[in-house]
């Protein structure tokens, strides 16, 4: 039986997906006069670090706009219409919220890119020493790029259906079969599975719906090496690249196989151990940091 005949199969019972959860994590830098603020985030967005819809993520200038789990992508998408409304309406003067993944012309390195401050409290202090730690791993131009995250969970009711009809005699009906599984056991085998297709399938996304072939010069005036061809005085270009986001010069770890740490869907358990593996694998390079006592943490 093709995957075709599986869907079609499955389509009596698409009635459950009604009761599964999505939401979205939209991110954009504030910019003044073409290029990133330096300013704090606005107060008048109330505080970054409890905020439950419009916080910050890397930068002090790059907005995080967060909408709750909702059952339906009109919801969705007009919570996030309605926060962006507000977002651009409170926004300090000569500010805007930049629309595009990639930074502003004007980018003027990484000196002047602000980590995000989340305040005094452990938890904020911890949120603020993580950024610097991906300033260090990964350079904080590029985590100035701005992407939007799509979450999705699936209703137990769905979960509970599927796993009865793959305990049944139409097992073949589902792509995952249960014999002997507790409900936990199998959401997360369900869950791994989806998460390979991700890993197998994820390209296309970018490939059909990115937006983001150039990039202005100065977001790369400290990288030497790079595949991107000049189109005018301060704008680079790849021909056939539809989001350096997700490039070379966007998030990609390169150092991933050189380390021996590379995170493992095959299931639940190899995915956790691989996470160990990677939090106990030493790194020269980063051991040479050293740690930071509480006063210099924000030097």
């Amino acid at each position: 039986m093709d995957l075709t005949e599986k869907i079609q199969q499955l389509k009596p019972y698409s009635a459950l997906l009604k009761g599964n959860l999505m939401g979205l994590e939209k991110e954009g830098l504030r910019v003044s006069k073409g290029s990133i603020s330096k300013t704090p985030h606005p107060k008048v967005f109330g505080c970054a670090l409890t905020h439950p819809n419009i916080t910050t993520d890397f930068s002090e200038s790059l907005i995080e706009l967060i909408t709750p789990p909702v059952h339906s992508a009109d919801e969705m998408l007009t919570f996030l219409s309605k926060t962006q409304q507000y977002l651009y309406h409170h926004l300090p003067k000569q500010q805007n919220f930049w629309p595009a993944s990639m930074p502003p012309c004007g980018f003027s390195g990484v000196d002047h890119i602000p980590i995000a401050q989340y305040g005094s409290s452990n938890q904020g202090m911890m949120k603020t020493v993580y950024r610097r730690g991906l300033a260090n791993r990964y350079g904080s131009t590029m985590q100035a790029i701005a992407g939007i995250h799509f979450n999705y969970s699936f209703a137990n009711r769905y979960g509970s259906t599927m796993q009865a009809i793959a305990k049944s005699d139409r097992s073949h009906v589902v792509l995952l079969k249960a014999p002997n599984k507790t409900f936990r056991e199998f959401n997360d085998q369900k869950y791994m599975a989806l998460t390979r297709n991700v890993v197998r399938y994820g390209w296309l996304i970018p490939y059909l719906f990115g937006a983001s072939s150039v990039v202005c010069k100065s977001f790369l005036e400290r990288c030497h090496e790079h595949s991107l061809i000049e189109f005018n005085n301060c704008t680079l270009y790849e021909p056939h690249a539809t989001s350096l986001r997700m490039g070379n010069i966007g998030y990609q770890n390169i150092y991933e196989d050189k380390a021996g740490v590379k995170a493992n869907y095959n299931s639940l358990g190899h995915y956790i151990h691989s996470l160990k593996s990677g939090i106990q694998t030493p790194c020269s390079a980063y051991e040479k940091i050293g740690l930071k006592n509480k006063e210099n943490i924000n030097n």
